[in-house]
């Protein structure tokens, strides 16, 4: 038998805390924290290369270099460098390929039969790499300007290597060419160059690349004016000259328009256009002729290897992933906060309007509403808080309630404990474990009278709950009536959570949805119903683990009203750890899950279901499941901001969105009449507690999707304290002990009424009738909890059928 139960044990720990689920969570995780990584290093914000740095000390730089010309050559460990023949211009251009100015500039090159050097970024290159390709296809040529265009002599060694080594196959992958030419970001000209720098050339050179400055910067950057760059770029005499304009980084019309004007003008002196690298080959052939070693020409975007094409290929296929998943993000954002904001406006105007008439001192549901009620309240291992549960409901000031306590299949002594108390209007049914639906169905069948109160075994109602619950039973259009749940243990941090949430996310909700009559959920700690409501919708449906809201969106689309009873509160106790809270939280998403989509034929519906399934459901679906599942966009764009972007600017869009929350915390909160003081709390819970809430409804749309069995997990009960006892007064009656319920008919009855094929609830699975006699337990096995029947499952066994028709053309009630 030990063996036995440690086997189970260990199983339901597997189940609890499933090992692949986990690593693929960290996966996912870990995927998309390195994306974004990707896409900040991608993103880098850069200055123009007009920006100016100290000189150092020069005394490490060859004269011959200060003195040199634009090109310098430290390959093969040689330290020499070159100028361009006379009349001859290499025009180059930096920090492109932009996808507006560089069509442009390429456009001009060709009107005047002339090419140039486009020393490109590397991660616009996998931006626009068709745009790549078309400069070399015109005769152009490509040089390397980095990858993300940092400041090279304020990063290691290693990372310089990166980013030329990242551009090389960016462009062997967008053109099919490689380059041997470098230009580092923020360089100039040769009489800049220090022992830093020096370094970094020789470094470069020592990988084979020939590193270009200018010798003319023709200050577009500034956008002096269209003749104060031509100005700028025109060499003196007859001198060659490599000239610096931009094809990115800004507003470059100038630059277009001064070189439709300095091209022309050049040739008409004679000069030639070429590349850097044509232009040192005429330099070589010079030389050729004057010296009896003849001298190799330079290759002109020679053909790129095919690992560097490969590599390219990854490269630009993880820059679009990156740059797809932040304007995923950026989208989010923007549905987020459009939800958030159109939330607050519906919840200021609805949900004022309906406290503004209910805090009214004239307002009325009708005549006192006095007839007698039951209350049921279902128990499964209730030991903690069945004592203090029943005594408050039995010990109210309404003039006649019965209370029946449903166990269902107790281990603990549930049912015992309730007996002890000898309390005159209090009955104690006892039925094998089948699910709290089925404990539901039970007791309505052997309730007395035709106000359902149903209750949750760890609740504790104020004397007047009660009395305020049923009133609005006055109208005959109201079908049930959704009471005030409160957290009673707010003791810790996770329970003062989820009192913050109780009264935002659920009693600010409620005033909205009476209002637009569109109720999803009367809650199973505190809610109202009329038997004939019930009875007309075929019961409480097992068909879900949501059982609460199944309930209340099916009384929703056969016409009947459901409201929200501000005053009737009850106390309940929440989950006191994170564990037991996203244990909760999972079955409550799915199940609610589970009732969307088992009433989704409503969308489609006439009448009072077709109402609900247009307006009721996107409401559900909306702020129900894809808000609360897509909030945390506002905290990682928040972090992502911190760290990557502009931190002001970051910081005051995250505080407006939390100012926004707290502007509709408080109003809930002076609805509800509670004190603002566990407000404080809020931010921190924008960062903890909705990350859970996330990763609750992502793991139940995961399960929704595969089918999945959610097994009803038992939670860990403590008891409220603080709570007065009521006194067992009345006259003690002793009922008779019953191991099983008494037969009884199917719920809803059978023999006189039953739901017409045409109601929405056709078809819905009911609760098999307790079993009226039942054998004892072989050998008095005891099963520990995780191998007892899930939730909804029958008393034998399995579950019902689960075949759902839509409601078409079900008539108002009036």
């Amino acid at each position: 038998m030990t063996k036995r139960r440690n086997r189970n044990r260990s199983r339901s720990r597997r189940r609890i805390l499933p090992r692949p689920r986990i690593m693929l969570g960290v996966l996912l995780i870990g995927l998309f924290v390195g994306v974004l990584i990707v896409q900040a290093y991608v993103n880098a914000e850069f200055r123009g290369d007009h920006v100016e740095s100290e000189v150092g000390d020069q005394a490490g730089v060859p004269a011959a270099i200060r003195g040199g010309g634009p090109v310098i050559n430290t390959t093969g460990g040689q330290e020499s460098s070159s100028r361009l023949p006379d009349k001859t211009i290499a025009l180059t251009f930096d920090d492109g390929p932009d996808p507006t100015w560089t069509p442009k500039i390429l456009d001009v090159l060709k009107e005047n039969d002339a090419h140039g050097t486009f020393f490109v970024v590397g991660s616009e290159v996998a931006r626009h790499p068709e745009l790549t390709k078309r400069i070399t296809e015109q005769g152009s040529e490509l040089g390397l300007h980095t990858f993300t265009h940092p400041n090279l002599q304020r990063i290691a060694s290693w990372r310089r290597d990166l980013e030329l080594s990242q551009t090389q196959v960016a462009i062997a992958r967008a053109a099919n060419v490689r380059t041997n030419l470098a230009r580092f970001p923020y360089s100039s000209k040769p009489q800049a160059i220090d022992d830093v720098n020096w370094r970094i050339i020789k470094e470069a050179g020592a990988h084979g690349y020939l590193v270009v400055v200018n010798d003319l910067d023709s200050e577009d950057w500034q956008r002096p004016g269209v003749e104060r760059i031509v100005r700028n770029a025109t060499p003196p005499g007859d001198t060659g000259a490599v000239v610096l304009f931009h094809d990115a980084g800004g507003d470059r019309s100038q630059t277009v328009a001064a070189l439709r004007t300095f091209i022309p003008m050049m040739k008409a002196r004679g000069y030639a256009f070429t590349t850097v690298t044509e232009g040192m080959n005429l330099a070589i052939a010079q030389q050729g002729r004057e010296s009896l070693v003849p001298v190799p020409l330079l290759p002109v975007n020679p053909e790129a290897g095919g690992t560097d094409r490969w590599r390219g290929t990854a490269l630009l296929w993880t820059v679009r992933v990156a740059d797809g998943l932040v304007w995923a993000i950026a989208g989010l954002f923007l549905v987020v906060g459009s939800l958030t904001v159109g939330r607050t406006l519906l919840l200021l105007v609805l949900a004022t309007r309906h406290a503004r008439q209910r805090h009214k001192k004239t307002f009325t549901w009708g005549p006192p509403v006095t007839e007698p009620v039951s209350v049921i309240v279902p128990a499964y291992n209730e030991k903690e808080g069945i004592e203090a549960a029943v005594r408050s409901l039995a010990g109210g000031d309404y003039p006649d309630i019965e209370v029946v306590v449903v166990d269902d299949g107790s281990t603990d002594g549930t049912a015992d404990i309730v007996e002890r108390l000898h309390l005159s209007n209090v009955r104690v049914i006892r039925v094998p474990n089948g699910g709290k639906a089925n404990a539901l169905n039970t007791g309505i069948a052997l309730a007395r009278h035709d106000i359902v109160v149903t209750v949750d075994g760890d609740t504790i109602f104020e004397p007047d709950s009660i009395r305020m619950l049923v009133q609005p039973f006055a109208s005959p259009a109201v079908g049930a009536v959704a009471g005030n749940v409160k957290v009673g243990n707010r003791e810790n941090i996770v329970s003062a959570w989820q009192h913050i949430e109780y009264v935002i996310g659920f009693n600010l909700d409620r005033r909205l949805y009476e209002v637009l009559n569109c109720m999803p959920t009367v809650p199973g700690a505190i809610g109202a119903f009329r038997r004939t409501a019930l009875v007309e919708v075929g019961g409480i449906s097992d068909e879900t683990l949501a059982e609460d809201t199944d309930v209340t969106i099916a009384l929703c689309r056969a016409g009947w009203r459901v409201v929200y009873e501000e005053r009737a509160r009850a106390w309940t106790e929440a989950p006191a750890t994170l564990e037991q809270l996203y244990r909760q939280r999972y079955r409550w998403s799915y199940g609610t899950m589970q009732a969307m989509w088992k009433h989704r034929g409503a969308l489609t519906d006439t009448g009072d279901s077709g109402r609900f399934g247009r307006v009721g459901l996107p409401f559900l679906a909306l702020f129900g499941v894809a808000l609360p599942m897509l909030a945390p966009v506002v905290d990682i764009l928040l972090l992502y901001g911190i760290v990557f972007w502009e931190l002001g600017a970051t910081v005051a869009a995250w505080l407006g969105m939390l100012a926004l929350q707290m502007f509709t915390a408080a109003v809930a909160f002076r609805f509800d009449r509670e004190s603002l003081r566990p407000l404080w709390r809020l931010p921190l819970q924008q960062f903890a507690y909705r990350q859970l809430m996330y990763l609750v409804l992502i793991q139940s749309a995961m399960t929704a999707m595969t089918g999945a069995r959610l097994r009803w997990h038992k939670l860990h009960r403590a008891g409220l304290t603080g709570v007065k006892a009521v006194p067992a007064t009345r006259t003690a009656v002793i009922l008779p002990q019953q191991s099983v319920a008494p037969a009884v008919d199917t719920w809803p009855p059978s023999r006189d009424q039953k739901p017409p094929d045409t109601h929405p609830a056709a078809g819905r699975a009911t609760a098999r009738p307790p079993v009226p006699s039942q054998s004892p337990n072989p050998e008095d096995l005891v099963l520990p909890p995780e191998d007892l029947p899930s939730a909804g499952s029958l008393p034998g066994g399995g579950s019902g059928p689960g075949f759902t028709r839509g409601a078409r053309g079900v008539s108002g009630r009036s």
